[in-house]
């Protein structure tokens, strides 16, 4: 059978080696994270989030991260400012 000759040189990929090179819209990144587009627009504003794109917004996987780290801080109960520095400096514990 040709076809199984052909999967057995096949190997696994690794994603993970592959996400930064992720590119994602606003209305992508308010699905994963579970946020509003309001809210992300002021959280990139507010915590200087970098992104892409001159009509639209476009995020990386590190913008993300860290907009899913705000949003996990504000599930706990801590305001913006402070969620915003949580992310941070886990950020920077974790690199």
């Amino acid at each position: 059978m040709v076809v199984g000759r052909q999967v057995d040189f096949l190997e696994p990929i690794n994603l993970a080696d592959h996400l930064d090179k992720v590119e994602l819209y606003l209305g992508q990144v308010c699905q994963i994270a579970g946020i509003s587009k309001m809210q992300l627009d002021y959280w990139t504003n507010k915590a200087q989030i970098p992104t892409k794109g001159k009509k639209q917004r476009i995020y990386d996987i590190n913008a993300l991260e860290t907009v899913m780290l705000i949003k996990q801080a504000k599930d706990k109960g801590l305001n913006l400012g402070a969620a915003i520095d949580a992310a941070r400096r886990f950020r920077e514990q974790n690199r």
